[in-house]
């Protein structure tokens, strides 16, 4: 398949709504308290002034970023703070993430990941990109605890764990490797995936992108 670049925006179609609706409000407002003070031609300088400081500022704040490279051989994420990158090869599921409560499983906002091999994806990952995952995805993990009626865990024990990690390669990660390893073994047990995608990383619903995903690891 042809190598696919995919960008998204910092701000969001729902982000556009609100600021919509919070223009229209201060519009309305505007012309409520100056009705009786300035002509109708004034006003509605005004408001087109208002009007075009808001689309040049959102504009201005709002480039549009490249966060995931997909070729026939890889999947690569981007971001500011460096990335991660697996061949399709070792990945070996792709799904939504749910939440089990009962006989219920809640859909999460999340694309999990489970690897085959996590030794080239733990040597390559980025430093940054690391500790980001280890920080922003701990929640998955505090959820499916406190969901559970009798964890194996200790949730204080699993979020940091960095104890040595021997792969079944007989290679040894320590430190923020070995961290990594450790939370991806722990997110397999608990939620079947080794690593998540964030929603608000992609270009498109998060079925959507899975289905995208799985044509490209199909074609590999």
């Amino acid at each position: 398949m042809e190598t696919l670049h995919i960008h998204t925006e910092k701000i969001t179609t729902k982000h556009y709504i609100w600021i919509a609706i919070i223009f229209t409000t201060l519009t309305f407002t505007l012309l409520s308290y100056f009705n009786t003070q300035l002509s109708t031609i004034r006003i509605l300088m005004v408001t087109m002034s208002l009007g075009c400081i808001l689309l040049l500022t959102t504009t201005f704040f709002n480039p549009s970023s490249m966060s995931f490279t997909l070729t026939f051989m890889h999947c690569q994420f981007h971001s500011h703070y460096g990335g991660w990158s697996t061949t399709w090869h070792n990945i070996q599921h792709i799904g939504n993430v749910t939440l089990a409560s009962g006989e219920w499983h809640h859909p999460l906002p999340w694309i999990g990941i489970r690897l085959k091999n996590y030794d080239d994806f733990i040597r390559t990952i980025c430093p940054r990109v690391a500790s980001r995952l280890l920080l922003e995805q701990r929640v998955l993990l505090v959820m499916v605890l406190k969901h559970s009626v009798h964890p194996n865990h200790q949730l204080e024990d699993i979020l940091f764990d960095d104890d040595p990690f021997i792969t079944s390669n007989g290679e040894q990660f320590h430190g923020l490797q070995a961290m990594i390893a450790n939370r991806m073994r722990y997110n397999r047990e608990l939620l079947g995936f080794d690593f998540f995608i964030a929603d608000d990383v992609l270009d498109r619903p998060v079925n959507d992108f899975i289905g995208l995903l799985r044509r490209y690891k199909a074609a590999a």
